[in-house]
C-alpha cells in the first residue's frame, strides 16, 4: 500500500478533518450502536469517494487506489483461510481438545490468569505468531475459563497480552523482523533493546493477573473434573494429538514460511485423525469448510469444540478487504502522507519525536487497522527526525513495536482485533481493558522517551560497538 501513487495533495486541515470524521464515524457506530465494523468502514469509503470526486479525481483512479489497498492484504487473507483450516484439522486430530485437557492439569486455584499470560507468552516466543498462539492455546484457555466460571474478558485479555508479548519478542516473528530490517538494526540487538520497555510491562502485567485471579472452590474443581471426563468421552484426547504442536515449533525454528507451515500442519493433523476416526470424504470436506461440530450433548464442551473451517474466516476476510480498500483510498487522496509529513517537520525534541512516532503508529492502527503498515509508515516517516536528533535507529525500531505491533489487537476493526474476537468469542472492547501488556507497552515507550531513560544516541552506540 505504501507504493500507491498520490493523486491529490490536501491541506493539513482537510486531511485532519477527514481523519477525525472517519475515526468518529467508525468509533460511534461500533461503540454506541454495536454495529459490525463492515458498515461504518463502507460508509467511510463512500465519504472518501465523494471527497475525491469533488476534487475532480477520476473514479477510475479512486477505484485503482481501493484495489491496490485490498491487494496488500491478500497474503493475510490466504493465511486466514489456512488458520481456519488448521483449527478444523486440529479438532479432528484432537490437538485442541488434548490441549484443553492438559491445561486443566496445570490450573492453579489462585493464579489462573497469570498462568494463562505466562504460557501464551512462552508459546508465542517459540512459535513467533500471536494469531496462531491465540487460535490454538488461547482457545484451550477460553474453554478452561468457561469450566471455572472465570471471566472470559479477563482470560481473553491475558491470552492476547501473552500472545503479543511472544510475537513482539520472538526472533521468528514477522513484525520483529520487519521493524529491525526497516531500521537496519541487528535483530537480536533490536530484541535486547525492546527488553527495557517489555520486561517492566511483562512484570507489571503478570502481577496484575495474579492479583485478579479468581479463588477456585472445591465446587469449581468438581465441575472441572466433570469437564475433563466429558472431553475424554469425545475420543479426541490422545497423547499423539500433541505432535502437530511439536511440528509447528520445529517449522518455526527452521523459519519455514507461515503458509507452508500451516498447510503442512493441517495435512498432517488430518492424517493423524485417522488413528482414532476415519471420516468419509464428504464428512472430512464438510468439516474443513464449515468447521468441526461437537454433538456430545454437553453445552460447554460443544461450545468449545464447535469451531474452525474456512467458512469461519469469511467475516474476518471481508472486513480486512474493506478496511484495506479504505486505507488505499486514504493514500490515493494523500490524506495519510500529508499528516505524516506535517508531523515530521515540526518535531525537534527527543521526547516529542518519540511521543509523536508512538501516536502515529497507534493512529495508523486505528485508521487503517493494519499492524504492518503502522510499522512501515511510521518508520519511514520518522527516520529523518530521529536522525536529526542523533538518535540510534534502535530507538525507533523499539517504538514501532511498542506502539505498532501490540496496539493492533486493541482496535475492534483491525486485522488482529477482528480475528481474535472471531476465534476467542470475546469482543475486542470486552477484553481491551484487561490486555494489560498491550496497554502498558506504548505508555512505557512514551514515558521513557520523555524522561530520556534507556534512549541511545548514535555516538553512544558507536562507543559501545
Amino acid at each position: 500500500m505504501i507504493n500507491i501513487k498520490k493523486a491529490y495533495t490536501p491541506s493539513v486541515i482537510e486531511a485532519l478533518i477527514l481523519t477525525i470524521i472517519i475515526v468518529g464515524l467508525i468509533s460511534i457506530s461500533i461503540i454506541k450502536f454495536s454495529a459490525a465494523p463492515h458498515i461504518p468502514i463502507l460508509f467511510s469509503t463512500f465519504l472518501l469517494l465523494f471527497y475525491g470526486l469533488i476534487k475532480r479525481i477520476p473514479f477510475k483512479v479512486l477505484e485503482e487506489g481501493m484495489t491496490n489497498g485490498a491487494k496488500s492484504g491478500l497474503a493475510a487473507v490466504f493465511l486466514f483461510f489456512l488458520i481456519g483450516l488448521l483449527i478444523a484439522a486440529w479438532m479432528l486430530s484432537g490437538t485442541i481438545p488434548t490441549l484443553v485437557y492438559a491445561g486443566f492439569q496445570i490450573v492453579s486455584a489462585h493464579f489462573f490468569y497469570a498462568i494463562v499470560f505466562l504460557l501464551t507468552g512462552i508459546v508465542g516466543v517459540v512459535i513467533g505468531s500471536s494469531l496462531t498462539t491465540t487460535a490454538t492455546l488461547g482457545v484451550a484457555f477460553i474453554g478452561i475459563a468457561s469450566a471455572l466460571d472465570a471471566s472470559l474478558a479477563l482470560t481473553a485479555g491475558a491470552i492476547v497480552s501473552g500472545a503479543f508479548f511472544g510475537d513482539k519478542m520472538s526472533p521468528l516473528s514477522d513484525t520483529t523482523n520487519i521493524a529491525s530490517t526497516m531500521m537496519k538494526v541487528d535483530l537480536f540487538e533490536h530484541i535486547r533493546n525492546m527488553a527495557w520497555t517489555t520486561i517492566p510491562a511483562f512484570i507489571i502485567s503478570f502481577i496484575a493477573y495474579a492479583l485478579l485471579s479468581p479463588k477456585v472452590t472445591a465446587t469449581d474443581f468438581s465441575r472441572l473434573s466433570s469437564f475433563q471426563d466429558g472431553l475424554l468421552q469425545t475420543n479426541l484426547v490422545h497423547w499423539y494429538s500433541l505432535i502437530p504442536i511439536v511440528m509447528l515449533g520445529i517449522f518455526a525454528y527452521k523459519k519455514v514460511s507461515a503458509f507452508i507451515t500451516l498447510a503442512c500442519n493441517s495435512l498432517f493433523a488430518i492424517i493423524l485423525s485417522f488413528f482414532h476416526h476415519i471420516p468419509s470424504g464428504n464428512e472430512l470436506l464438510k468439516v474443513l469448510f464449515n468447521g468441526y461440530v461437537s454433538t456430545t450433548g454437553n453445552e460447554a464442551i460443544d461450545s468449545l469444540l464447535t469451531r474452525g473451517g474456512i467458512n469461519s474466516m469469511m467475516f474476518t476476510v471481508s472486513l480486512v478487504l474493506l478496511a484495506l480498500s479504505m486505507g488505499g483510498l486514504t493514500f490515493t487522496l494523500g490524506i495519510i502522507p500529508v499528516l505524516l509529513q506535517s508531523l515530521g517537520r515540526v518535531l525537534n525534541k527527543v521526547g516529542s519525536v518519540i511521543t509523536a512516532a508512538a501516536c502515529t503508529a497507534i493512529g495508523i492502527n486505528i485508521l487503517i487497522g493494519e499492524q504492518y503498515l503502522s510499522i512501515i509508515l511510521t518508520g519511514e516517516s520518522f527516520q529523518r527526525p530521529f536522525e536529526k536528533l542523533g538518535l540510534a535507529n534502535k530507538n525507533l525500531s523499539r517504538v514501532l513495536e511498542d506502539a505498532g505491533t501490540v496496539v493492533n489487537p486493541l482496535v475492534p476493526w483491525s486485522v488482529c482485533g477482528v480475528f481474535l474476537t472471531n476465534v476467542l468469542g470475546v469482543t475486542t472492547l470486552d477484553y481491551l481493558p484487561f490486555a494489560f501488556f498491550c496497554l502498558l507497552s506504548p505508555l512505557l515507550t512514551i514515558l521513557f522517551g520523555i524522561t530520556g531513560k534507556t534512549i541511545t544516541l548514535k555516538e553512544e552506540e558507536k562507543v559501545s560497538a
